[in-house]
């Protein structure tokens, strides 16, 4: 089939379908003329036509499939089994084999120089399915990223085994060169691709280890052999402004890149081992990320209590949870609920991990004097309506939060606890009296972050006596457990979701408080007041569906 007659066959299909009109046609078919480029892409870079809408008339018309690729079951050898330029030039990547059949999803089924170039590479029949070019390209990085590591591997053995065999501490200029900066690249690349929060690459006697924590677990990742470390290292130090001649102690550094024109932010830290220096890159997107509420999880009646707590005009809200369970990202979902131009406010932050646009953020320094404490005090001088705390660590912070909090502020911040009632007990250990944490404390949150199932491989099954125990359930319920799949890195989990439980301040709990009464007797009170504890919520989305009991048993129950 020639290419006039594919486009022909491309413009008949969506002037019976009514999406173009013969203008539009004539238009489009000028101008590819003049360009070169394919009839569809065209006609959606020219606004004629959605790509969603392309793709429902080729699907109708032709009667060829649509799928989703988030909810395929993809295979890794074959998606591979193609040229990742050959993958990247023509928008596809194979599926699985069906009927000795490759099922190849395309995002544009006509492209039959495509179908060509495939059926000669794996001498299989193709079956073309369609899918979005957004989520081909999304999968082509994912599958391709680590074939992309282990060439760079290879490619840094090859050309520089005798400079990293050497004894020699001297940087070399070499250590920058292409090999080196490509395999780095691709360990950050593959990180950002299958959606890490932290790189972890670690050095042992007989190889370095490199790991991902996805969804709050650790995932193995490429292996990189001893001699090549140095070269890796060195690389990462010099990209984050660290001291690159010093190895006997820890650094913090920091590096800003983009990666497919989207902004990112990652804080490097090294620390001496027995076998040289791990080094642990957190992954802070600052261009992707959008804080609102609800993504957040919170039931009906938490919204309603929410809602009442940030439109107090002052008082004290606590987030607490251990680190990495989300309490940072709760906190800027409510000050972009309160950014507005009548409103004043400021944040102190170490670091400051999003840009919030007109929210003042401050960045807290150390070595210049500037602490939490030091910077609380000259916001106050600053006339702030709402000021958000990063985090309470010492006594004078507290002090200063607490007083900030009566003397007409809304303060936000977050405080490492266990469950909602530790925050009471851990601010007034830290020496705040117990009266003035009853008199500005209004709301305490404990927050979780629990893994979801992979909706693609999930299973149903019944509980069985454990299982009903764990949930205190009077008899048999049927819940999901995690198998494992391609899609899921064959974890069973995608994703995660918060669990919460807040604790609102009431008069009964504020006595309790100004008693000294223990975090038992302020937990039984707020079950009494309606607080819906950790257990409970996660209890409640194991019944739904959504997690296992293996995640309620790690995240909560043994804090019961």
């Amino acid at each position: 089939m020639d290419r006039k007659r594919v486009n022909k066959r491309l413009g008949d299909i969506l002037l019976s379908a009514g999406r173009i009109t013969q203008s539009q046609l004539d238009l489009a078919l000028k101008k590819q003329a003049e360009t070169h480029k394919r009839l569809g892409e065209l006609m959606i870079e020219m606004g004629f036509v959605t790509e969603d809408a392309l793709q429902e008339s080729l699907a109708s018309q032709l009667g060829i499939r649509r799928v989703n690729l988030s909810q395929t079951n993809i295979v890794p050898e074959i998606a591979r089994s193609i040229p990742r330029e050959v993958a990247e030039r023509h928008t596809l990547i194979p599926l699985y084999e069906e009927n000795r059949r490759l099922v190849v999803a395309m995002s544009d089924p006509l492209n039959i120089y495509a179908i060509d170039d495939v059926h000669f590479i794996t001498q299989r029949q193709v079956e073309p399915v369609i899918a979005s070019s957004a989520s081909i390209k999304q999968a082509i990085a994912v599958y391709y990223s680590q074939q992309t590591t282990d060439k760079a591997i290879e490619d840094l053995k090859k050309e520089y085994s005798e400079l990293l065999n050497s004894k020699s501490d001297q940087l070399s200029d070499e250590v920058q060169s292409a090999p080196a900066v490509r395999l780095t690249n691709s360990i950050i690349t593959q990180a950002i691709t299958i959606g890490a929060s932290d790189i972890h690459i670690e050095p042992f006697e007989a190889q370095i280890i490199v790991r991902y924590r996805v969804d709050g677990a650790l995932q193995q990742g490429p292996k990189i052999p001893p001699n090549l470390y140095s070269a890796v290292s060195t690389r990462i130090k010099i990209m984050s402004g660290m001291n690159i001649a010093e190895k006997r102690l820890p650094q913090d550094g920091r590096i800003e890149m983009e990666h497919n024109g989207k902004p990112y932010d990652f804080r490097v830290s090294s620390l001496p081992t027995v076998f040289g220096e791990k080094i642990v890159i957190r992954i802070l997107d600052r261009g992707g990320s959008i804080f609102k509420r609800s993504a957040m999880n919170f039931s009906d009646e938490e919204n309603e209590k929410i809602d009442r707590l940030i439109k107090m005009p002052y008082g004290l809200v606590l987030v607490t949870g251990p680190t990495g369970s989300g309490k940072t990202s709760t906190l800027y979902s409510f000050l972009s609920e309160l950014n507005t131009p009548e409103k004043n406010i400021i944040t102190v932050e170490d670091p400051v991990e999003f840009m919030l646009e007109g929210i003042n953020q401050v960045q807290v320094n150390v070595k210049a004097g500037l602490t939490f404490a030091t910077g609380l005090r000259s916001i106050l001088r600053q006339d702030p309506d709402i000021i958000m705390v990063g985090e309470i660590r010492d006594e004078d912070t507290a002090e200063i939060a607490v007083r900030s909090a009566i003397t007409g502020h809304l303060v936000l911040s977050t405080l490492h606890t266990n469950d909602a009632p530790g925050a009471v007990i851990r601010l007034v250990d830290m020496g705040v009296q117990p009266y003035l944490v009853a008199d500005a404390l209004i709301a305490v949150m404990a927050q979780r972050l629990v893994r979801k199932l992979c909706p693609i491989c999930k299973k149903m099954h019944v509980t069985d006596e454990y299982e009903q125990r764990v949930l205190s359930l009077s008899e048999p319920a049927e819940i999901f457990h995690a198998v494992g799949c391609p899609a899921c890195n064959n974890t069973g989990y995608k994703g995660r979701l918060a669990i919460h439980e807040i604790m609102t301040i009431d008069n009964s709990i504020k006595l309790l408080i100004e008693k000294g009464g223990n975090s038992e007797l302020l937990r039984e009170q707020a079950r009494k007041s309606g607080m819906v504890d950790l257990y409970e919520s996660c209890k409640s989305v194991v019944l739904r569906g959504i997690t296992t009991t293996q995640e309620l048993i790690k995240t909560v129950y043994a804090k019961l």
